[in-house]
This record gives structure tokens, C-alpha cells and sequence, in this order.
């Protein structure tokens, strides 16, 4: 298999602007804002129970990816959740990427494409805007 010469590249995307894999630093952003989030709604209605937060983050997670194309973060910071053939998530694969996002350690194993493993296994892509 040829290698990359940026990421995205092996799944047919633009190396840079709209459509391009979104970077890092604005996935960590996003992951930030939505987390932030979820620990106010758990200081305001559970008194900061970690099982409590974490159930927050999963179901805005899982509400807003197939309804909004990303969670209140990535859309804050420009960026929008699809297959990674191109089109709607559906409705299990939100679940999917949420469990696994939320077990932190497939976050973080990522391919060339920095595609997470959270991503691959729900077929799906973070793009730029």
C-alpha cells in the first residue's frame, strides 16, 4: 500500500481546507469544549458524579453526531462528523464511536489518516467544516 503524503489522502480527501481530515489540535479542542460542558450540567444536577459526567458526554454525543453532523464542539470549532465514504452516520454508529471514545485508549491509537480507532471501527471521518 503506498503511503500518505498527508492524511486523508488514501480516503480520496483534499489535503487542506473544507473536507480535509481535521488536525489535532481542534479535535482535542472540540473533545475539551464538550467535556467542559458535561462537567457543568454534573456540578449543576449531580454534584460532580464522574459516572454522571460521563453519561452527559455520551448522550450529547450521541444525540447531536447523527442529528447536527458533530457535537456541539466540533461544530463550535468548524468541524463535521460523516462516513467515511461520504453521507449521513446514521444512528448506531454514533454509539459505537461514543463507547469507544469514551474507554479513551482507541481515541488515541490512530492510523495515517489520524483517523482514531474509535473512528475506523464506526466508519467514520472528522473533517474540516
Amino acid at each position: 500500500m503506498a503511503e500518505n503524503s498527508y492524511p486523508g489522502e488514501r480516503l480520496g480527501l483534499p489535503e487542506t481546507g473544507t473536507g480535509s481530515i481535521a488536525r489535532p489540535g481542534r479535535r482535542i479542542a472540540a473533545l475539551a469544549i464538550d467535556w467542559a460542558c458535561a462537567v457543568v450540567i454534573s456540578i449543576a444536577f449531580f454534584s460532580y458524579d464522574a459516572l454522571a459526567t460521563t453519561v452527559v458526554f455520551s448522550i450529547v454525543q450521541i444525540l447531536f453526531l447523527p442529528t447536527l453532523g458533530g457535537s456541539p464542539g466540533h461544530r463550535l470549532l468548524g468541524l463535521r462528523l460523516q462516513l467515511a465514504g461520504g453521507g449521513w452516520v446514521g444512528l448506531w454508529r454514533p454509539i459505537v464511536r461514543t463507547v469507544l471514545l469514551c474507554l479513551v485508549i482507541p481515541a488515541v491509537i490512530w492510523d495515517a489518516d489520524q483517523r482514531g480507532f474509535h473512528d475506523k471501527a464506526a466508519g467514520t471521518v472528522l473533517l474540516r467544516g
